[in-house]
């Protein structure tokens, strides 16, 4: 992993100017910040319908989006895995996914929505907010892994990482700016 790593900084890193480095990373926090806002605001959506629906419509809609994929491949990991899950569904199940999903969207919707308009205090609450959401996340892969949680939750490290970075870069720019006056800030 630490090679990977490695290989792909010297690639990015030692071949780009320093302006240009910041520039792809203030870039990166951008893209990154605002598929967490989409992401919040499916989450929302779906912890919404989730809550609204009785848990015998949400079955038969899993089993009638899952038909077609099971016919083509009886065997399918994921459509089986789902149409187990949603016929297995409990009522405290159900509510839990609904508060989760409601709660985890609006909180990322809330957060994207200052740390794109610069909030200082947004960054470090975010970082704290999906460090949170990362050990839940993690705990639940200790305790049933998929890949897809997986991929979320790295996809979150990251995420944290360019948080990180563009806190710093906001702060050293004010700094600048209050020493120097506001022609620096531009």
């Amino acid at each position: 992993m630490n090679v990977c790593l490695g290989v792909v900084k010297t690639m990015l890193w030692t071949h780009l100017a320093p302006e240009r480095r910041e520039k792809w990373l203030r870039r990166l926090f951008q893209i990154g910040v605002v598929i967490k806002g989409v992401d919040g605001v499916l989450e929302t959506v779906g912890g919404a319908l989730f809550l609204a629906v009785s848990r015998s419509t949400l079955t038969r809609i899993v089993f009638h989006l899952t038909r077609p994929e099971l016919l083509e491949d009886p065997d399918d990991l994921i459509a089986n895995a789902l149409r187990h899950a949603f016929s297995h569904l409990s009522a405290s199940g159900k509510l839990f996914g609904s508060v989760y999903l409601l709660v985890h969207g609006a909180v990322k919707i809330f957060l994207v929505i200052y740390l794109l308009r610069n909030r200082l205090w947004a960054f470090p609450t975010a970082i704290a907010l999906i460090i949170a959401f990362i050990g839940y996340q993690i705990y639940r892969l200790s305790t049933h892994f998929t890949c897809t949680v997986l991929a979320l939750t790295i996809l979150d490290a990251i995420v944290i990482v360019l948080i990180w970075h563009e806190w710093r870069y906001l702060r050293r720019r004010r700094k600048r700016a209050a020493e120097h006056g506001p022609d620096v800030y531009r």
